[in-house]
């Protein structure tokens, strides 16, 4: 768990790390450098998941490597189902990261949305329902091992 009091904002128990896997933490379907590294330096802290629609067919894979089992998403409503992922295991203890444009309703449900600039882009839907923009996966992990930064970026 990863405590944090952010003046003007309130203070946050957050237990769940839920990330989009395509264009968030991996690039055509391939983990980018770092992220394997950074992922597991949380698992003492945060209980990780990861939600994909598997665009690349390669998600066995990329669970295999992380030794996680993602949650598939269904085609069609796939930022609804995203949302409900994260009502189910209590919004208010969640932190997600995404970047794509069916990962804004889970970044606004979210007590901390963070959404990535990528190789793909990022969606203005998820730029605005996030709470934060990153310039990358990376420096969004290191927030976690380094949560002053969460505070200093989002004290009001």
């Amino acid at each position: 768990m990863i405590e944090l009091n952010i003046p003007g904002r309130g203070s946050f128990s957050l237990e769940h790390l839920v990330m989009d896997v395509n264009g968030t933490l991996a690039l055509d379907g391939v983990l980018l450098d770092g992220v394997v590294k950074r992922i597991g330096a949380l698992r003492d802290r945060l209980q990780i998941h990861l939600l994909t629609a598997d665009t690349h067919g390669r998600q066995a894979a990329i669970d295999h490597v992380l030794n996680l089992q993602a949650v598939r998403i269904r085609g069609g409503q796939e930022a609804e189902q995203k949302a409900e992922y994260v009502r189910h295991l209590g919004a208010e203890r969640v932190a997600a990261i995404g970047q794509g444009a069916n990962d804004a309703l889970m970044l606004r449900e979210a007590a901390l949305g963070i959404c990535v600039l990528s190789m793909e882009g990022l969606s203005i839907e998820s730029l605005t329902a996030a709470d934060l923009l990153m310039p990358d996966i990376l420096s969004a992990l290191d927030l976690f091992e380094k949560p002053l930064r969460l505070i200093a970026s989002l004290r009001k």
